[in-house]
């Protein structure tokens, strides 16, 4: 035996792709939505892929989103929530009624007191979290299907919101509570520019960290150009976001009556832009958050262990029926917030508020790659397949296909994305 045949074998060539060391089913999916831009761009025209339509799109898309981040956790722990609509509509309604009729009448607030809107919000969040958690304990401790009890919920909630309302719908709303919509909230260009600058340090220092916890763990880590080419690109996505939300510019009639407002008039040609909504960047700190706890908090591990085998969990020490308790709740919560942007964006309480958000949530979390069998899901996928389906709703819509031909093809995407990850799962030997 040669000497030459006791030595460590080379490590084996890795071309560019695996050395940048990204997800090839998020750059799948990342591709499936540029595919899904280029094409509506080209059958608009351009108009799909204008500030204008996407500072709509992204407003449009934060309270599926939000409730897509939760659902992940359900999914993963091998739950499923069918109730996230019905909770929004009651949390809705419940916000509604605090709004126009409560708070004013028996409390004599009327629309504009400070304390309108705090006192609005903290309603809603508690209304979705009780009764997240009240599915949690069905599921939990009395053992219940989660598809049972959350079928309930669905025939339950949204009808409870329809009798607390008398079927009406539910307006003025407060301005102040109208900020977190969207259109009426922006931080504004120089704002949003901070804000962008701020994200883009973050994300760098994220990189950066976990470069250095790779080094000091002895783990292999990506070359000097790649970690470069990663940092620049992320750099370049979070800062051409802001660029393009800054460009989109408020109507001028718009402008003369906040200068109005002000007792001043607006100088000729003077132009201001949106910038970044309210409600977009309470999606980014929720995305935040909901990755902390899933990767870096004991919760977070616990749902995945669970997910992956909830029987070994158990016998591990985990109390399995808490979590259940703990992660519907936290669903519940962020059903709450979802009712809050909502109804914002809307400025009022439709009784069809949230009707197939359910569905819409379901399928964000699973084309963004959450295996419907647990222990498998990121935030940062269900956020993106969130923004894939209401990409397909908007364009169809700006062709001018009406409604049950939307429904259709959401419907074939969330059974082919299904396949696809089927697929993909066997290729990599996995489950």
């Amino acid at each position: 035996m040669h000497m030459s045949d006791l030595s460590p074998a080379a490590p084996p060539r890795r071309n560019w792709l695996q050395q940048l060391e990204i997800d090839l089913r998020l750059l799948g999916m990342i591709g499936a939505f540029a595919l899904v831009c280029l094409c509506f761009w080209i059958v608009t025209d351009g108009r799909f892929l204008s500030a204008r339509n996407i500072f709509n799109l992204t407003i449009q898309t934060v309270s599926v989103a939000i409730m897509a981040t939760g659902m992940v956790f359900i999914i993963v722990c091998r739950h499923i929530d069918l109730s996230v609509g019905a909770i929004l509509a009651l949390a809705s309604a419940m916000m509604g009624m605090m709004q126009a009729r409560w708070l004013p009448g028996i409390f004599g607030l009327e629309l504009g007191h400070p304390l309108i809107a705090p006192l609005t919000m903290v309603t809603g969040l508690l209304v979705g979290t009780a009764i997240g958690a009240l599915n949690g304990w069905l599921v939990g401790y009395q053992r219940i299907p989660a598809f049972i009890v959350t079928l309930g919920g669905l025939l339950i909630w949204r009808y409870v919101g329809w009798y607390l309302t008398a079927g009406q719908t539910i307006a003025p709303l407060d301005q102040t509570f109208l900020l977190f919509g969207g259109a009426e909230g922006t931080l504004g260009v120089t704002t949003s520019w901070i804000v962008g600058g701020l994200a883009s340090i973050a994300a760098l220092w994220v990189i950066y960290g976990a470069r250095r916890r790779k080094q000091s763990h002895g783990f292999p880590v990506r070359p000097i150009w790649a970690e470069g080419a990663v940092m620049a690109l992320v750099v370049g996505l979070i800062m051409g976001f802001v660029a393009i939300l800054n460009s989109y510019e408020l109507p001028q009639a718009k402008l003369k009556r906040i200068f109005e407002a002000r007792g001043e008039v607006m100088p000729e040609g003077y132009t201001q832009g949106y910038g970044l909504p309210i409600s977009v960047l309470i999606l980014i700190l929720v995305a935040v958050a909901m990755t902390v706890i899933a990767r870096r908090t004991r919760f977070g591990r616990y749902i995945f262990a669970t997910g992956g085998n909830p029987d070994a969990a158990e016998l591990s020490g985990i109390n399995t029926r808490l979590l259940t308790v703990k992660i519907f709740a936290l669903m519940g919560f962020l059903c709450g917030l979802s009712a809050i942007i909502a109804q914002a964006r809307l400025q009022s309480h439709p009784n069809d508020i949230g009707t197939l958000d359910e569905l819409r949530v379901i399928a964000a979390a699973v084309i963004g790659g959450t295996a419907l069998s647990g222990g498998i899901g990121t935030i940062y996928g269900a956020i993106l397949g969130a923004l894939i389906m209401q990409s397909l709703q908007s364009g169809m819509a700006m062709v001018g296909a009406d409604a049950p031909l939307q429904n259709i093809v959401v419907g074939v995407v969330l059974v082919l994305a299904v396949w696809i990850d089927i697929q993909y799962r066997r290729r990599l030997g996995m489950r």
